[in-house]
């Protein structure tokens, strides 16, 4: 299995350029991929997929008839970002938080945006991400989306642009810390002489963020990390995440209102709890405000939240920019806000809730991507030039019955990165999440979570539908930023972390 035998045919390929050569950020691990004996590439891929049983490294698939537990398959070429680009797009998304933060705070309280008919008022009173009850709130430090998940996508004119946001509860950080153990423990030479910028710091970050928010009286804040519970898709990324914090992971049972303040059921009695990192939708939070007949949340805690005796992070309400027809307006709303042009570009959208982007879509969704405006995970989803006819005409009664809940994108040509498969390096399309932190700073942790399409020729890269995830290698710029730990740093932490999950 050698790189030279590797095909890029028509598609930006992440590691060799158009001319057949290494790109220059890639060289170093070029040279090491070719210089591998016969079959030793496989033997490790092996070894990795081993760690990961072994670890207990797991997400449920809903619906699935046969076993909801899987393991997220890991690819060991990683995907490799020059430290330039990276200065780049870590700028784009600092853009790109602060601006959204502004807009969800005014859209909960002056509505400016909406006044001066920059995003339409039926756009945001029609989101199911809107919450009414979230009107005039004021979250601790003015901050609504404390943790994001943003998309990245690269075309093939090279360019990098935003697919979407995830502002409610987004997932998968977990799995960049342990691709990185894995990286680091089957490739250790590699990875020293990659000078590859660290990622193993992110729980302190996200401890440090979520304490910044406790309420002001607090000297020493309880922070918990709040769980749907074992049968939730991502319940191993909770319990890891709380673990790695020193936190305590809580389901709703375990905790209770009383004489305005949040109250955890310990062993010793009751323990206030000051910050509440939640891993529930806003739905199921308080079945006083949102949903009555929610077993998960904690009755009474929206109006602790209101009164600032417990902070919530991310802030309720803050889901409305998930919404993928919101999605659309926010180059508009970073010129707004902060008087720039947008840093990373959005995918060109239409709206079909619009009369001509609604025709045009129509008569072009063979062509398009259409999605539904608040699914998640690669459901209600049509790639028009994977699909038959009979999808396409169900999807376009869908669409007539109900616009507004769609938006559709032209079918981009996802760069590719080389991929083990079946004994061969192949090209497979790839995806990336950065996560951000917003604290006292807003901190974007170097590369984020590579997804890739297992499938051949497949554009749709979620774990739910198959796909896989790789290590995402940021270079460093100086010795300061380098991870120069060797593998076994974090071992002891993930082997006790992998039960089950």
């Amino acid at each position: 299995m050698k790189l030279s035998d590797y095909k890029i045919e028509h598609f930006f390929d992440e590691m060799i350029g158009a001319d057949g050569r290494p790109r220059s950020a890639v060289q170093h691990l070029a040279r090491n991929l070719e210089g591998l004996p016969d079959g030793e590439l496989i033997l490790r891929q092996k070894s990795a997929d081993r760690a990961l049983i072994q670890m207990g490294i797991t997400f449920s698939v809903y619906g699935a008839s046969a076993g909801l537990e899987k393991t997220l398959p890991f690819d060991l070429v990683p995907r490799i970002i020059a430290g330039s680009e990276w200065n780049r797009i870590e700028k784009g998304l600092r853009q790109r938080i602060q601006a959204l933060n502004l807009f969800i705070d005014d859209l909960y309280h002056d509505h400016e945006i909406i006044k001066d008919r920059v995003v339409p008022a039926e756009v945001i009173s029609s989101s199911k991400g809107f919450r009414p009850a979230c009107v005039g709130m004021k979250p601790p430090q003015g901050i609504w989306c404390h943790i994001t998940g943003t998309d990245l996508i690269r075309h093939s004119d090279g360019e990098i642009y935003v697919l979407e946001d995830n502002l409610r509860c987004p997932s998968g950080v977990s799995y960049v810390l342990e691709n990185r153990h894995l990286m680091k423990s089957l490739f250790p030479e590699v990875f020293k002489a990659a000078k590859v910028r660290a990622v193993s710091n992110y729980p302190l970050r996200l401890r440090d963020m979520l304490e910044y928010l406790a309420p002001p009286d607090v000297v020493a804040p309880h922070v918990v990390l709040l769980t749907p519970g074992v049968f939730n898709s991502a319940y191993f990324e909770h319990s890891f995440l709380a673990q790695q914090m020193g936190i305590e992971l809580v389901e709703g049972g375990d905790l209770v209102v009383n004489d305005g303040f949040v109250w955890m059921r310990t062993t010793h009695g009751f323990q206030r709890v000051d910050v509440i990192y939640r891993r529930i939708d806003d739905d199921f939070l308080d079945p006083e405000v949102f949903r009555a007949d929610s077993l998960l949340g904690v009755p009474g805690l929206m109006q602790v939240y209101k009164d600032g005796n417990v902070a919530l992070a991310n802030a309720p309400g803050s889901g409305v920019a998930d919404d993928k027809v919101v999605y659309a307006y926010i180059p508009e709303v970073i010129k707004y806000y902060l008087g720039e042009e947008p840093i990373i570009p959005n995918v060109p959208t239409y709206i079909c809730s619009k009369e001509s982007d609604l025709k045009y879509v129509l008569e072009h969704i063979d062509q398009l991507v259409v999605k539904a405006a608040n699914e998640s995970g690669g459901y209600g989803m049509l790639v028009g030039p994977h699909s038959t006819k009979k999808e396409q005409e169900d999807f376009r009664q869908k669409v007539r019955a109900e616009p507004r809940n769609y938006i559709a994108q032209p079918t981009l040509s996802l760069s590719r990165v080389p991929t083990v498969v079946d004994g061969q390096l192949e090209g497979r399309h790839v995806d990336l999440r950065p996560y951000i932190l917003y604290g006292k700073e807003i901190f974007v942790l170097p590369g984020g979570l590579t997804r890739v399409a297992l499938k051949k020729g497949s554009l749709v890269v979620n774990s739910s539908q198959g796909g896989g995830s790789k290590d995402t290698w940021v270079l460093a710029e100086n010795e300061a930023e380098a991870d120069m730990a060797s593998g076994a740093v974090m071992e002891s932490q993930f082997q006790t972390q992998g039960t089950t999950a």
